[in-house]
């Protein structure tokens, strides 16, 4: 490992799903000489060195990246300001930083400004997941197939720019690069309004006094079961990316209400053309996922793998 490693310390700040898997696919691929973790869970903190995922883990973010050349942030999105702050006196001149986050400009907006000169901070966001949280619930095949979209700024090194780029491809990653805005708005579009409609549809049916929660358990159909899957994600986490990429999700919902009132529409006038080139339209989209390698074995494998823990 050591000769070809890319990063001598890394230092993954929360060790849940995401920053376990990155753990353990730089272990795997070789990527790090050394990984260390800062929690604020003690029971994370435990959990993780039980399992080999990290060689150290810190309470205080400080400790943990004293020394690092590479700084990964796998936190909530609200929590990055007090992180910053709190890990800036262990940081030196040369360190790269990126993170994991669901929204972009958020992050450079609270993170950038605690950090000491000399340091590099280049935002990404692989866009990989499954709805189980927690240390045990990462796994280095994560990343395999999936995007890793990054988000410099016009100030990022170029020679670091390009050992991050390597790193995310070393795990089977196919990285690209976005610019902040841009990312927060397809995000907001490709994951962030569906989740939202997740919560939203579970929590009606929860709701519904003439269905008892029993029936909605029992009678589950395929669709409900992956709204369900869904609106099981960290409800922390994605409390945060709404609050912080509230324009781009705003704007979203506003086109989707737009055009559910148009299938309200097509419904109440029997307009069964309507419905059927709709329906046929979004058939060819899935299609166009699969073939794309977006619907791949990595997740199913993390979902079976959290199952069976």
């Amino acid at each position: 490992m050591g000769a070809d490693a890319l990063f001598k310390r890394l230092a993954i700040i929360g060790i849940g799903l995401i920053g376990s898997s990155v753990a353990r696919a730089a272990r795997q691929f070789g990527q790090a000489e050394r990984i260390v973790c800062a929690d604020l869970s003690p029971e994370n903190r435990a959990e993780a060195l039980r399992l080999g995922v990290v060689d150290e883990a810190f309470a205080d973010p400080a400790d943990a990246v004293r020394g690092a050349d590479l700084v990964l942030l796998s936190i909530p999105l609200g929590a990055y300001g007090a992180v910053g702050q709190a890990m800036a006196p262990g940081l030196t001149a040369g360190t790269l930083i990126t993170d994991v986050g669901s929204c972009k400009q958020s992050v450079l907006r609270d993170l950038a400004p605690h950090l000491p000169p000399g340091v590099s901070f280049i935002p990404g966001h692989p866009v990989a997941g499954t709805e189980h949280s927690g240390p045990a619930a990462g796994f280095a095949e994560l990343f395999r197939g999936r995007w890793c979209i990054l988000t410099p700024t016009d100030e990022a090194p170029a020679d670091k720019l390009e050992s991050l780029r390597a790193f995310w491809a070393a795990f089977g990653s196919k990285v690209e690069m976005m610019d902040a805005r841009h990312h927060d708005m397809v995000l907001a579009i490709t994951s962030h309004v569906p989740h939202l409609i997740a919560y939203n549809i579970v929590g009606t049916a929860d709701d519904l006094q003439a269905v008892t929660q029993s029936e909605v358990i029992k009678y589950s159909a395929g669709g409900f079961r992956d709204f369900t899957r869904i609106a099981a994600s960290d409800p922390t986490m994605w409390r945060d990316v709404f609050l912080n990429n509230k324009e781009a999700v705003l704007e979203m919902l506003q086109r989707f209400t737009e055009d559910l009132t148009a299938l309200q529409r097509a419904i109440r006038w029997d307009d069964g053309d309507t419905l059927f080139k709709l329906f046929s339209r979004t058939r060819t989209i899935r299609r166009a996922i699969i073939d794309a390698g977006q619907e791949t074995a990595a997740a199913d494998f993390g979902r079976d793998k959290a199952d069976k823990a």
